[in-house]
């Protein structure tokens, strides 16, 4: 082969090898122009999920309660008395505060148990909220949640006590976080059909907050450290009974029929 046809191949193979280099550049360039779309078009997507979920947090709704009733009032120290005329015994108390995680437990699962019980005059049941979680032994916004929400409760007209209870459990924060903010609060009771001045005055200005601590005090008296505490006849639910009602509420039936000697607890508290 001559010089010249030498130097032409040379000059070929470089060229063609140039070619070839600008392909897979341009292939180079196209696959991280996708590669950026897909990732563009993923944080897209997980944005839009993180806002839907944030929106779905936010919509919270009134939970109603729509089964039998026994007649409620509220009684001088605050708490909520729920039984059929003439019912005295057993008195089932709970004592309870809206932040804690196994009273909405205990709701969740035998609440509508316990309502029907007195509904159908086998108990008198005696609802007991105060705030257990309090300052300088928990943190913010702990105590300020379970006050808000026991004020809220207390606020309430005590026909519709049911309802609200159980829709402060169902839209219970989780424990550190903010919740039971006056704006939700106000809203649960529009979707329950009692919304008026008079609530608003109440849950805005914490208008029952001296029967919050009077319900406090009574609780610290009676040695009632742990929420949620269950006396029937005056006599503290064992452990396992607790733990079988978080299970079962049928066990709410062999629990009150324990009660052979029914001497009623206080139902108000001592002034």
């Amino acid at each position: 082969m001559s010089k010249n046809a030498r130097q032409k191949s040379a000059r070929e193979r470089i060229a063609e090898e140039r070619k070839l280099q600008a392909a897979r550049e341009r292939q180079r360039k196209l696959l991280l122009g996708v590669l950026g779309g897909i990732a563009a078009a993923a944080v897209v997507v997980v944005t839009v999920v993180v806002v839907q979920n944030n929106a779905g947090q936010s919509d919270q709704k009134a939970v109603a309660y729509t089964g039998p009733l026994a007649p409620t009032t509220r009684q001088a120290d605050g708490s909520i008395l729920m039984a059929k005329e003439g019912v005295t015994a057993p008195t089932l108390e709970i004592f309870e505060d809206f932040q804690c995680p196994f009273c909405k437990k205990l709701e969740d699962t035998a609440g509508d148990a316990i309502y029907k019980a007195a509904a159908d005059g086998r108990a008198k049941v005696v609802f007991r909220p105060f705030q257990l979680f309090k300052a300088p032994n928990h943190p913010e916004p702990v105590p300020s949640v379970s006050r808000r929400g026991a004020n809220a409760a207390l606020c309430t007209p005590p026909d519709k006590w049911a309802s609200y209870a159980k829709t402060l459990y169902a839209n219970q924060p989780v424990e550190g976080q903010n919740g039971f903010e006056n704006k939700d609060l106000l809203d649960w009771a529009r979707d329950l059909g009692f919304y008026d001045a008079g609530f608003e005055k109440c849950v805005v200005g914490m208008g029952m907050a001296g029967d919050v601590d009077k319900a406090t005090e009574y609780a610290q008296k009676q040695q009632v450290n742990s929420t949620p505490t269950l006396r029937l006849n005056g006599k503290d639910l064992t452990a396992e009974q607790v733990n079988g009602l978080l299970s079962d509420p049928a066990s709410l039936d062999q629990i009150l029929m324990s009660a052979a000697s029914p001497a009623p607890s206080p139902s108000t508290t001592d002034k």
